[in-house]
């Protein structure tokens, strides 16, 4: 005997999982695999659970944010933007036609303060900012293959409009991306003592190995009428000229950084460090700045307190949620989740059920405005004083049940009738 409404050998109130489809001409073999019929786990999701995972999740990720936000505070940086303070005064005006006077000097002298003690290795990075360099025309020109191969020198044909020069000869490294490599140099002193820049290993090793070739050298580099950037020794294969390896690797954003070298000194609190730097690269043009930045390190990387923040959000967030579950879940508890439940139970189980508990003779004591939702109080029932029950509809028609609940706190039990 099972209950109304319930179908062979499937569960009460629920779509047959186990019913074969007609098998159609032309069409995959029967299999429970094909059908999906293969058992399955489906959790439900109890407010126990919900809370539960929230607050494990908050619990863990509020200290790796906070963790995270302390390295980040660790991190010293010295920020100087130097384009427009290098200018002549005579010039602030004219801007681009002080960049493309190769006649006046460049050089420019900037004295930076160590705010606090700076651990070395410090990094040197050059900051550009609105200079996109994933514009799709400045992206797709170059030719990699050049770069790996010095037999293929010849390949220019994306490296538009920087392929060859006006008698046809191949330029290499090709392309807008190497043809715009960065030129502005720094030179760093402490009162005599000076402060030489490492350049060796500022770029992936991967890039060095398997982008840039051994055998490959630059030729024809900056030798039109329009220079864009640096030039390169032709005596140093690509595989060594790190600076170009860094500049290659594009970057998504308009504002970015890139390494220069490190520095491996000790900087202490309120040293004065002397910068002389040429300021070749034209930002002008576009309206862009330039920046000089000299950062320290710690194990989770350069000064980013964005993961900390996203950490913390989260974590916060998920704690006052399970707060929230927690409080709703005793203020207003919702039956509904039971129905699914119930929908879940094998036929066995609810025939078991069907048997026992509290029968006859139920007053309402709560409803649920807008549901199909009815709490019950049986009063000839002997657990009167902890006896309720809820009345709710399946997602079948026709098919409705009732939970009754004995006992309270750890010791209690769900009676399923149904029918009700």
């Amino acid at each position: 005997m099972r209950p109304p409404g319930a179908r062979p050998g499937g569960t009460p109130g629920c779509p047959n999982s186990r019913r074969k489809p007609v098998n159609v001409v032309g069409t995959q073999q029967y299999s429970k695999f094909t059908q999906q019929e293969l058992p399955a786990c489906k959790p439900i999701l109890t407010p126990k659970w919900v809370v539960s995972v929230f607050l494990i999740v908050g619990v863990i990720f509020v200290p790796i944010g906070v963790v995270s936000l302390l390295a980040a505070r660790d991190v010293v940086e010295i920020i100087d933007r130097y384009d427009e303070a290098c200018v002549p005064v005579n010039m602030t005006e004219n801007k681009l036609a002080y960049i493309q006077n190769e006649t006046i000097s460049k050089e420019c002298i900037r004295n930076l303060t160590v705010t606090k003690y700076m651990k070395q290795p410090i990094f040197v990075y050059y900051e550009l900012d609105n200079f996109y360099q994933n514009h799709r025309r400045y992206v797709k020109s170059r030719n990699d293959a050049q770069l790996r191969d010095a037999s293929k020198a010849n390949q220019t044909s994306a490296c538009e409009p920087e392929k060859t020069t006006a008698n046809g000869q191949p330029i290499v490294p090709c392309g807008l991306i190497a043809w715009s490599l960065f030129n502005d140099t720094y030179n760093f002193t402490r009162g005599n003592e000076n402060l030489t820049v490492d350049k060796k290993d500022i770029s992936w090793k991967s890039d060095r190995e398997h982008k840039f070739g051994k055998d490959v050298y630059p030729s024809n580099f900056q030798n039109g009428a329009l220079k864009g950037g640096a030039t390169l020794n032709p005596k140093i294969p690509l595989s060594e000229q790190e600076d170009l390896i860094v500049w290659m690797r594009t970057a998504a954003l308009p504002t970015f950084r890139k390494l220069y070298g490190r520095l491996y000194f000790d900087l202490k609190e309120n040293d004065t460090i002397t910068v002389r730097l040429n300021n070749n690269y034209n930002t002008y043009s576009f309206g862009g700045k330039k920046k000089l930045v000299l950062s320290t390190a710690t194990w989770l990387g350069g000064k980013n307190d964005f993961l900390g923040f996203a950490y913390l959000i989260v974590g916060g967030l998920c704690i006052f949620l399970a707060f929230a579950f927690t409080l709703l879940y005793f203020v207003k508890p919702s039956p509904f989740y039971l129905c699914i439940f119930y929908c879940q139970l094998k036929v066995e189980v609810a025939l078991r059920a069907k048997a026992v508990g509290c029968v006859g003779n139920w007053e309402t004591t709560t409803t649920y405005p807008g549901t199909d939702a009815r709490m019950f109080r049986n009063t000839k029932c002997p657990y009167y004083s902890k006896c309720s029950l809820y009345e709710m509809k399946c997602s079948e028609p026709e098919m409705s049940m009732g939970i009754s609940k004995h006992g309270s706190g750890k010791n209690f039990m769900y009676i399923f009738y149904e029918g009700v």
